[in-house]
């Protein structure tokens, strides 16, 4: 044992410890909001921007229909230039099904400097503008499938606290080899990221938001300086709540009454989703991916190596924590219905999202930027 890896397993017992107490308990997997209905059910204007989103638009405009809700609520889908039948699926729900509740928008393309779900956010949002207006809207994405009573369970939370934004983790899909893997933990290193408790407690800075399912007042978008104020942001479901905290009230969980259809069948496609904003969100900075390498490495890789092959000091810190980073992991397992066991690949996990994200930093240092759905990126914002 050396004074050095001595050291460093101590550097990792004492980062976990204080990652499983003082850490806003990040690693809880909550909280849930239960069903519920408000006293008094608002109008919604729902927005939906869909890029070639065939295989899913269909659900997901359907389960938006369904929804089990007493307010006024007006579905405004953007077609955002898509490339396979997404316009003409859309057109054939307003035939058949929707002729007076959804709404079709030709998206255009995004301005310069301007993303492209932004953009097509922006065009849904004005479009429900020109003729009464709701006060809310709910902002979804095309591969979500809401249960029921999510719009209600959504508006109760809203207006019985007076929030201004609500916003969900919605269930992902878990069921390829890949997502059982590597789903999970997405959920869990978003969570050490954003603390739920930090972002919902109004003294403190910490923001964010998941996209699937943002619920936003009108008037607090104005506040913030409307979409315009995050026109290039890539991650912009963290911006949003960035710029809405300041002028109003947020709150994020997690919930089983939305879950997205999107499938990963395959490593290929998570590296891609994770390497499209990974290096977006250490605000491309050399600096900082140095210091995610050596986060992660003292977090997730050294334990489990003083494990097998330390001694003495070394190896027990190290067996400590990695005890810890299990039993922390544990509740996104669960949530996900995933065996324990599952935990003990976490080290590999992680060293798989470093992979990606360092693969992010070179195709940004090459000049390649972040490609999602034949658009290219170079430069954008968080």
């Amino acid at each position: 044992m050396s004074t050095v890896t001595a050291a460093l397993a101590a550097l990792s017992l004492l980062a976990w410890l204080w990652l499983a107490v003082g850490h806003d308990r990040f690693w809880r997997s909550g909280p849930e909001l239960p069903r519920a209905a408000p006293a008094s059910p608002p109008a919604v204007d729902v927005v939906v921007p869909a890029r070639d989103e065939a295989e899913h638009i269909a659900g997901s405009v359907v389960s938006l229909l369904r929804q089990d809700y007493d307010g006024k609520a007006r579905i405004f889908l953007v077609d955002d230039r898509s490339r396979d039948a997404t316009l003409g699926i859309a057109r054939a729900l307003v035939a058949t099904v929707a002729q007076d509740r959804l709404r079709i928008i030709e998206g255009g393309p995004p301005p310069p400097g301007w993303s492209g779900k932004l953009w097509a956010l922006e065009q849904g949002i004005a479009a429900a503008a020109v003729h009464a207006p709701a006060c809310w809207l709910l902002l979804t994405d095309a591969d979500i499938v809401h249960a029921p009573g999510h719009l209600a369970t959504l508006l109760a939370k809203a207006e019985s606290e007076r929030l201004d934004l609500v916003s969900e983790m919605v269930a992902l899909r878990c069921e390829s080899f890949a997502e059982r893997a590597l789903v999970p933990a997405f959920v869990f290193f978003f969570q050490l990221l954003y603390p739920f408790a930090a972002v919902n407690n109004p003294a403190r800075r910490s923001a964010a938001a998941a996209g699937g399912t943002i619920l936003l007042h009108r008037s607090a978008l104005e506040r913030a300086g409307g979409l315009a104020a995050i026109r290039s942001a890539l991650i912009d479901d963290v911006a949003l709540a960035t710029a809405i905290k300041p002028v109003g009230r947020i709150w994020l969980g997690h919930t089983r009454l939305a879950s997205s259809q999107r499938a990963y069948p395959g490593g290929a496609a998570i590296w891609r989703m994770i390497a499209r904003t990974a290096f977006v969100q250490l605000r491309y900075s050399a600096l900082l991916l140095v210091a995610t390498l050596f986060g992660i490495g003292i977090l997730f890789l050294l334990p489990p190596l003083f494990t097998l092959f330390g001694a003495g000091f070394d190896r027990w810190a190290g067996l400590a924590a990695w005890a810890l980073s299990l039993a922390l992991y544990w509740p996104s397992l669960e949530r996900y219905r995933r065996s324990p066991l599952w935990a003990l690949a976490l080290p590999l996990v992680a060293a798989f999202y470093l992979a990606a994200t360092v693969g992010s930093a070179i195709d940004h240092w090459c000049g390649r930027g972040q490609v999602w759905k034949g658009r290219a990126y170079r430069g954008a914002q968080t």
